[in-house]
């Protein structure tokens, strides 16, 4: 076991699961091959360096679902864990985790019917997209540091709203056993959720800035940008799509959080960082506006505004 999953307190161990392997079918494991065959020729041409040297460092094989248990063993050398975990878990505890370095691995696959995208967190997404870039020291810092600011940040009561709805979507998008009128039902009660989102938050502002870099980043030049985002890293297809002349890229700076995005869509534009070190630095500026460091009566009227208590 590596240290850094060791070390996580008890309140965090209450939302990791057990990896039972043996629940995983043949067409689970056909799946995973299929996923890996396709991707690998892709991003090694197209993904950034640690790509696919972090895929062996951090234990993902080609032919089968990664053990978790090895993919722990393997981080711990370079000062990193993973657990498992079911679906969605409360952003508080994925954030605290990062900011132990564990990434929380969602032990369930997707589909045969969702094999290139799937809205619901599953170990495609989450190990052969996540873990191979943490190879990179560089970013792996930018997590850790992410994730204990994120820890930190103000959030709403509407945020709290929107993401129960979101973990409702993407599980009744992903059950094969969803109807279309429960999953029409769940659309709509995200668009009217986003909708009454009347005040962004440190938290939602945070949240836009994990989807433009770890989510869906491009690090590089704007003429040849590489991919680094988990979200792209688990879909060649829409990795494929991204890097054409059709999606906007932008320089990444802290103008990312005026940018929302809809989970449920392609997105129209990308983020290129110049390299992994920007991020932090990025990361390092918004800090400074956050309650926690700012106090006084601006921090006071966000924590007042945001109707919680974090």
């Amino acid at each position: 076991m590596s240290k850094a999953r060791d070390s996580l307190p008890q309140h965090i161990m209450e939302h990791v699961v057990s990896q039972d392997y043996s629940l995983y079918t043949a067409i689970d494991q056909a799946v995973w091959r299929f996923i890996m065959k396709i991707s690998v020729p892709f991003f090694k041409e197209h993904a950034h360096d640690a790509y696919l040297k972090g895929l062996e460092l951090t234990g993902i094989p080609m032919e089968k679902i990664p053990s978790v248990d090895e993919m722990d063993e393997k981080l711990d050398r370079f000062g990193w864990g993973a657990v498992t975990v079911k679906g969605f878990i409360p952003p508080t505890a994925f954030m605290e985790l990062l900011s132990r370095r564990v990434l929380a691995i969602a032990v369930d696959m997707r589909t045969a019917e969702h094999i290139v995208y799937t809205p619901a967190p599953d170990i495609v997404h989450e190990a052969a997209g996540h873990a191979p870039i943490i190879a990179d020291p560089d970013y792996a810092d930018y997590l850790c540091n992410y994730g204990e600011l994120a820890h930190k940040a103000i959030a709403s009561k509407q945020d709290m709203e929107l993401y129960d709805v979101i973990r409702k979507m993407s599980d009744l998008k992903e059950n094969p056993n969803s109807t279309q009128s429960e999953i029409t039902q769940v659309e709509k009660e995200f668009e009217e959720s986003a909708k009454a989102v009347a005040w962004l938050s440190e938290a939602a502002e945070l949240a836009r800035m994990n989807w433009w870099t770890s989510e869906y980043g491009l690090v590089g030049n704007l003429d040849d940008p590489k991919i680094y985002g988990a979200g792209l890293l688990s879909s060649v297809g829409e990795s494929h799509d991204c890097l054409g002349p059709e999606i906007k890229k932008l320089t990444m700076n802290i103008d990312c959080i005026q940018y929302a995005y809809d989970v449920t869509e392609p997105q129209p534009q990308l983020f290129i960082t110049k390299d992994f070190k920007t991020l932090s630095k990025v990361l390092t500026e918004f800090s400074e506006t956050m309650a926690y460091k700012t106090g006084g009566i601006l921090g006071l009227k966000k924590a007042k505004t945001a109707e919680t208590v974090t």
